[in-house]
């Protein structure tokens, strides 16, 4: 099914002949001196050969290594690439056109020696027309001699700290640099659209559709009539509907046709039904065709109530993504992309916050055809407002994200800001000023699509002005205690007209667990809410809170996650919420956390490993029987000889048995109001030594298992003296190394968190700056150990560990 679902999304949006411009680039990271530095005439050994190119496939971004490099600030400057195309349109007097699904920050485009296009905006569509330019220069001498026919292309991506524009850099993300979407060469015929509009309506009981067609013609385009033909295709791919009439061809927006749907199929999560608008303008060879995917429904965010998709209220159950990868950061492949979708579906997500961006068209396919509903933000992100340039461009994408983003039935609120009451790049922040900008926006945003609503997050004296709003409630991080959740968002929700909790959560360190995970609790003063506040989210200073005084382990965000979805059972008022966010990201504004320079809240990590708080979204938000014990990646517990110690196990069957050692601990019933685990935790001996523990879930007569083996220590540690560093794999190529923390009696010391920093000498590469707790030469032990990957020549490769007051260990490979 969910094959069907992602080959549904992967239409194609422009029915012309398109190409994706992947290989045979060149790039440097740094500026030139200008454009002719990329095309003039290079001997080799010469001086203009430098500076030195390196090859690039695209997706490509400046920051894939350096993002989360311990050592640096992040890359932000100016970067170039140059290819040369082959360019051989199929249309008479037709348009050649290079197409770009996002680039950042600032672009400039040269054919050979002349500007043809440039761009402010790193997520937004755009379109740079090539026709004129490239006719020009194949009237030229170079076009034979040096480049032998083909079309020298060079493009200047910038991604400078500027003031005048957003997303702030005070925003906790990286503002990437490079060519980090797909860019596409196009050939269309002479009347061709520049967009294809399609509305698909369905009143409250779903039984009467409307569709209206209408098509946007580009400036090029030239007076005349063509004939056109417009089908709509039902989800099974059989046709419903047909128009075929004449219009007159100029510049703007011309409406096609209206189609009456009696009974649609309608879009929802759990049945993503697609029909598929079919446009033909022009006949012949030299006609144009564009698809595009739509979906029937109805929404409304009920006031002062839950949020209702075709008549039936739907809790929202949502995350948030970034654009952001381990090893290619903001440069996410196809293949890539739907597999971060697949895995958000598997966990039971029917909501996303796109954050803090317009983003892929490919995201928005998958969501349409996936069943996941959108809010998706324009950048307007910290740093409050800057003047006529920087509100220019918030209204530009605005603009751009409605129309280019609009066909799709996914999405259901348009994002105007967050933390827009965040101040710090302008001397002046007059929230008045703020307001009025705000109102502009929401205006805006209603101007060009009537049907979906507008949304912020966190900017209070802005709440009334947009249709949806969330405050900033990060019960048992931030501020509080995440048993204050529901009470918090309570007093919120009668604040507002319409309240959807979006961001909540808290960091895990992945591989870090805790057998008192909730220690840092009895620090924290009940009863103040859990709002949060400025500085809350700094690791120094300020009242007693858990994201600074506690252990972020993987255990406590299980308990924190855990609570939240027992409650949000019980809410029947709440529209939904969004965890924040679904994977581990970079940021440029954490520079002290375990894995320097990365966001940890995420419950998979930056390379896609599940942490065990995935399990738990799964147990609460999935139909499809599971059971996970908690604690893959914990290989030592620890605790006293014949203590009881607590299982968890996260499953949505109706009843579990627990084996330890392969003695029955009895059979529990899933209860979710029975915290933790909804019941379903015993607490059970382990024996000294290795223990196996097995769970056997029921649902119905399905029957699923999961088990788990660790070693139990008995034995107290005092603080580490000691460092080891051990192989302790080698597979596929990489071999992998551990370092622990021992005291000076030799016991591993299980909660040691101190900093590990890893080098290599002779042969080989270790593979870090990932982003993850086992792909970073400098991160925190996790319970005394970490790991990393390198690769290696036997007898040439040494690795070493260091932590600060302890002896350095050197291993020869």
């Amino acid at each position: 099914m969910v094959a069907l679902l992602l080959l549904l999304g992967l239409h194609p949006a422009f029915g012309q002949r398109s190409q994706r411009l992947i290989t045979k680039w060149e790039f440097v990271r740094q500026d030139l001196g200008g454009v002719w530095e990329a095309v003039r005439p290079v001997g080799a050994g010469n001086p203009e050969s430098v500076p030195l190119w390196e090859r690039v496939t695209l997706p490509h971004c400046f920051n894939a290594q350096d993002a989360v490099d311990p050592s640096v600030n992040y890359y932000q400057g100016p970067g170039w690439y140059r290819t040369q195309l082959a360019v051989q349109n199929p249309y008479a007097g037709g348009r050649t056109l290079l197409h770009f699904e996002g680039a950042g920050q600032k672009t400039e485009v040269y054919l050979y020696t002349t500007k043809v296009g440039s761009h402010v905006g790193g997520y937004d569509e755009w379109t740079v027309d090539l026709t004129q330019a490239i006719a020009d220069f194949q009237k030229t001498d170079v076009y034979q001699k040096q480049f032998k026919g083909q079309i020298p292309l060079s493009i200047r991506c910038d991604n400078t700290r500027d003031l005048e524009m957003i997303p702030s850099d005070l925003s906790d993300f990286n503002l990437y640099g490079g060519l980090y979407r797909y860019v596409n060469l196009q050939y269309q015929p002479a009347v061709a659209l520049s967009s294809l509009v399609a509305k698909a309506e369905v009143d409250k009981a779903g039984k009467a559709g409307m569709l209206t067609v209408k098509a946007v013609f580009p400036e090029t385009v030239g007076s005349g009539s063509a004939p056109y033909q417009v089908r709509l295709l039902d989800p099974r791919g059989k046709q419903v509907a047909q128009f075929k009439g004449s219009l007159t061809t100029k510049q703007g927006e011309v409406e096609l046709h209206r189609f009456a749907v009696k009974a649609p199929r309608l879009w929802s999560p759990d049945r993503p039904q697609l029909y598929t608008v079919q446009v033909t303008v022009g006949s012949g060879a030299e006609a144009y065709q564009q698809s595009e995917k739509v979906g029937f429904r109805h929404i409304e965010f009920v006031e002062k109530g839950p949020f209702m998709l075709n008549g039936q209220r739907l809790l929202l159950r949502g995350t948030h993504r970034h654009e952001d990868h381990a090893s290619v950061a903001a440069a996410m492949t196809e293949p890539q992309i739907r597999q971060e979708m697949v895995l958000m579906k598997r966990m039971g997500v029917n909501f996303i916050r796109l954050g803090h961006y317009q983003q892929s068209r490919l995201v928005l396919n998958l969501c349409d055809s996936l069943g996941i509903t959108v809010w998706e933000e324009i950048p307007w992100c910290r740093g409050g407002l800057g003047g006529p340039v920087y509100q220019a461009q918030a209204k530009g994408m605005l603009r751009n994200m409605i129309q280019q983003h609009f066909n799709h039935p996914s999405i259901i609120i348009w994002g105007l800001g967050n933390e827009n009451d965040w101040p710090g790049d302008f001397p002046e922040f007059d929230k008045q000023k703020i307001r009025a900008f705000m109102t502009e926006l929401n205006d805006l945003s209603h101007q060009l699509d009537a049907s979906r609503y507008t949304a912020i997050r966190r900017c209070d004296f802005c709440k009334d002005i947009v249709d949806v709003y969330s405050p900033s409630i990060w019960a048992g991080w931030y501020r509080g205690i995440y048993t204050e959740y529901k009470e918090t968002s309570r007093k919120e929700f009668e604040g507002v007209k319409r309240f959807l909790h979006v961001e909540w959560g808290g960091d895990s360190h992945a591989g870090r667990h805790s057998e008192t995970p909730d220690n840092a609790l009895a620090k924290i003063t009940a009863g103040k809410g859990a709002d949060e506040r400025a500085g809350d989210a700094s690791l120094f200073g300020g009242s007693a809170r858990v994201s600074k005084d506690g252990d972020w382990s993987e255990t406590y965000l299980c308990n924190l996650v855990d609570w939240h979805l027992k409650e949000q059972e019980t809410m029947p008022w709440l529209s939904g919420t969004a965890y924040w966010p679904f994977k581990d990201f970079s940021t440029p504004v954490r520079p002290d956390n375990p894995v320097p320079y990365m966001n940890q809240k995420g419950v998979v990590e930056r390379d896609f490993t599940p942490k065990e708080a995935y399990y738990v979204f799964q147990s609460y938000w999935t139909q499809q029987p599971m059971a996970h014990i908690y604690g893959h990646s914990w290989p030592v517990r620890w605790g006293d000889e014949g203590e009881l110690k607590m299982v968890k196990v996260y499953s949505n069957c109706e009843q579990a048995e627990l084996f330890v050692n392969g003695k029955s601990y009895g059979v529990k019933q899933r209860n979710s109001q029975d915290f933790p685990a909804a019941g379903l935790h015993w607490n059970v001996p382990f024996a000294a030594g290795q223990n196996q523990v097995r769970v056997v879930a029921k649902q119905g007569k399905q029957t699923v298992q999961d088990e788990i083996s660790f070693r139990y220590q008995t034995q107290k540690w005092d603080k580490p003296t000691k460092l080891t560093l051990e192989k302790v794999a080698d597979t596929q190529g990489l071999t992998t190394v551990e370092a622990k923390l021992y005291d000076a009696q030799g016991v591993q010391c299980l909660d040691a968190a101190s900093w590990l920093e890893f080098s290599l000498a002779g042969a080989g590469k270790l593979l870090d700056n990932l982003g993850t707790s086992s792909g970073s030469r400098k991160v925190q032990a996790y319970n005394g150990r970490a790991i990393i990957r390198l690769q290696a020549t036997p007898g040439q490769t040494s690795v070493a560990v260091q932590s600060p007051g302890l002896p350095a260990v050197v291993l020869n490979l």
